[in-house]
């Protein structure tokens, strides 16, 4: 059981605690993309090796996804019982054990082993999502979205640095005796350990714990039931719109995103040109997010979610025109980062303003299971659809998901 907090909660005491808990989740987030980002342009080339199939190649993204999908819940429950800086922690520990893992996979050639252990890296993303969250925890109405945006902005630094470590990981690695597309892992592991280090030391008092004030108690019995995150969204309209905006827009990233390596690699792309793409779609996912923060809180979330199907639009629409060109494809994959920006920002701060505190860490984490489903089956699809019609034939598929979101949002419902 965590101890009493005996920290006064008056407004002026709340708004100190939540510059400090923006800071550290900042760094936090600085630390933890570096290392995401050193992995993320690596995954997809590394199963394709060890598996000998590109149509394979899907499933570093699809593992990723699920292993986020999957450690969601606990993750929220973990924060809901203990507060975020435990769960925080966990997750960093977790996800570095996972990183590493991959290369032991890597030197066992061992394809069963590298997927499990890509799923067990995927709690690195369930931890930055959860992060966003954690945000918003003593965050006021006016102020929400832009404290969450803010967070999500930070991993611009490292996310952006990390794939363009592409080369310098693999002399890394090579150094250490270690197989080819491993380097980007074993920095990985060392940036969650970092972070880790940094929650459990600096992440007090806690965000959570403290907005939770009375409702402190963990729901037992029928409340616990009725507190669970999917019966909040099926009695909440406006948390369920925000979560099949985040949802299906997530799913379209992780598909386009996950398999653009593997596409300019067969057009004759080295990874130097991957590892700047890359970058240039995590600029887009992370460097204005501040800006559809702000815009959320002044105009509303539902505007910002139609921004962002109208960027996602434009991106597929590049990318199924343009696939034949390397210049066309990074511009469609900024366009893609930026409406995977609008929509997640803007879903995020909707699902957190939608319910109460007490219940927020539920369908938080609900969400965020969702989510990561979304786009573990658009990772997984993305792979046989690149097989079967090719890059542009993927990208116009994946209109299909920005349509339903839209007419979602666009639908006037009592």
């Amino acid at each position: 059981m965590t101890a009493p907090l005996t920290l006064p909660v008056d407004g002026l005491e709340r708004r100190r605690v939540q510059r400090r808990t923006i800071a550290v989740l900042i760094a936090g987030q600085i630390i933890s993309g570096l290392g995401i980002g050193a992995a993320v342009s690596m995954g997809a080339l590394l199963v394709a090796a060890v598996t000998g199939s590109e149509a394979w190649s899907g499933m570093a993204a699809t593992m990723n996804t699920l292993g986020a999908a999957l450690f969601a819940i606990p993750l929220a429950l973990l924060a809901r019982r203990r507060g975020r800086r435990i769960s925080l922690t966990t997750g960093a520990v977790t996800a570095a054990l996972g990183a590493l893992a991959v290369v032991v996979s890597a030197v066992l050639d061992n394809p069963f082993l590298l997927l499990a252990s890509m799923a067990v890296l995927g709690i690195g993303s369930a931890l930055n999502f959860q992060s966003r969250f954690a945000a918003t925890d003593l965050a006021t109405d006016s102020t929400r979205g832009r404290d969450l945006s803010l967070v999500v902005w930070s991993t611009t630094i490292g996310a952006v640095v990390g794939p363009n470590l592409a080369e310098p990981s693999d002399v890394l690695g090579r150094s250490l005796g270690l197989p080819e597309l491993t380097g980007g892992f074993v920095i990985a592991a060392a940036a969650q350990l970092l972070g880790a280090l940094l929650y459990a030391v600096a992440l007090r008092p806690d965000p959570l714990l403290l907005a939770l004030g009375p409702h402190r108690a963990v729901p037992a019995g029928p409340q616990r039931r009725a507190a669970r995150g999917l019966a909040i969204l099926r009695s909440n309209l406006t948390a369920r719109r925000a979560v099949l905006a985040t949802s299906l827009s997530h799913a379209v990233m992780v598909a386009l995103m996950g398999m653009t390596p593997i596409h300019l690699m067969g057009h004759g792309a080295d990874l130097t040109v991957v590892g700047i793409t890359i970058s240039l779609h995590i600029a887009g996912m992370f460097g204005i997010s501040p800006v559809f923060g702000l815009l959320t809180d002044r105009v509303g979330g539902r505007a910002v979610i139609l921004l962002g199907q109208v960027l996602l639009t434009a991106a597929l629409l590049i990318a199924a025109l343009g696939s034949h060109s390397n210049p066309l494809v990074a511009i469609a994959l900024v366009l893609l980062g930026l409406g995977w920006s609008a929509s997640n920002v803007a879903g995020s701060t909707m699902l957190s303003g939608a319910v109460p505190v007490e219940q927020r860490p539920a369908t938080q984490g609900t969400s965020d299971l969702l989510m990561n489903l979304a786009g573990a089956g658009g990772g997984a699809l993305a792979g046989l659809i690149l097989a079967g019609v090719g890059f542009s034939g993927l990208a116009l598929c994946l209109l299909v998901p920005v349509a339903v979101v839209t007419l979602d949002q666009l639908v006037r419902r009592r």
